[in-house]
């Protein structure tokens, strides 16, 4: 176990294990691919770069000055997340777990382009198979995503659900199917209910009956784990305090899934902000 374990290894990330494993912590850094950094070209408005940097290289300089002072660097994907008095992030493969933990996994940008899932958030929409699962036992579930995360979502489902389907909206599925679940690739047109959803409306006019829809689009986001965790949500972002704090106890978020402006200078910041207040805590214990 690390004292502290962070999600995501752009800049708001590599700033915060920084200035934690100087303090003596020991730090894991767990993140999949280069991120936003990693689509952009040129970046001329950050500190000591007089003749710019791209950004695959700026992430690159980051992840060595890391790793040179003992930070712990991995490349997975996280696709799910819990909290018993500590930390556990698993992949399809792994499981690291941590005393404390930051979300810095950038901004989840991935919507639907159907009706009705606003409508029915907290009334049949979800985006926690750990935490709402068990409030539709027994009955018909699906899961909207075309990945490992959805495939995640859908395997935990399996266990209390008595059907399980994937639909892609049309995608191609990408992962390995879970046992006894079944994917549906049709273009959905809406959701429909009355108070409480009731199913899904392809575009084709078939109706399939669903009690429970879980949201589980690409790869999973610093808002899909921090709903997991506890944390207070707006939007897309996770909700924090000036010390990027969460509401949570021992979370804190930063960069861009802690809402805008979407700037290095302020994932850099809100990381450091995030590992000193891990430090704190930490020493407080």
């Amino acid at each position: 176990m690390s004292d502290l374990i962070i999600i995501g290894k752009g800049p708001a990330g590599i700033s915060a294990s920084l200035y934690a494993v100087r303090a003596g912590l020991s730090v894991t850094v767990v993140g999949k691919g280069e991120g936003a950094l990693g689509k952009t070209d040129r970046i001329d408005n950050f500190y000591g770069f007089p003749e710019g940097v791209s950004g695959p290289e700026l992430h690159k300089r980051g992840l060595e000055q890391a790793a040179k002072l003992g930070v712990k660097i991995i490349e997975d994907e996280i696709v799910s997340a819990e909290f018993d008095g500590d930390f556990t992030f698993k992949s399809t493969t792994d499981i690291y777990t941590g005393k404390t933990a930051i979300l810095a996994c950038g901004a989840k940008r991935i919507s639907p382009r159907f009706n009705g899932i606003k409508e029915y958030e907290g009334k049949g929409v979800s985006y926690c198979a750990i935490c709402d699962g068990f409030f539709f036992k027994g009955k018909q579930t699906g899961v909207l995503g075309s990945g490992k995360y959805a495939a995640e979502e859908a395997s935990i489902l399996t266990k209390t659900s008595a059907e399980v389907t994937i639909f892609t909206d049309g995608a191609e599925f990408t992962a390995d199917v879970p046992a006894g679940v079944k994917i549906e690739t049709r273009k959905i047109k809406s959701l429909f209910g009355n108070e409480l959803l009731q199913g899904l409306l392809f575009d084709d006019g078939e109706k399939k009956e669903l009690k429970g829809l879980f949201i589980a689009l690409g790869i999973a986001g610093g808002t899909d784990f921090a709903k997991k965790l506890g944390a207070i949500t707006e939007g897309n972002y996770i909700v924090i305090d000036k010390n990027a704090q969460t509401n949570a106890p021992k979370l804190f978020a930063a960069g861009d899934c802690a809402g805008a402006p979407f700037q290095i200078a302020k994932a850099v910041y809100e990381g450091a902000m995030a590992g000193m207040q891990a430090i704190k805590t930490l020493k407080k214990k």
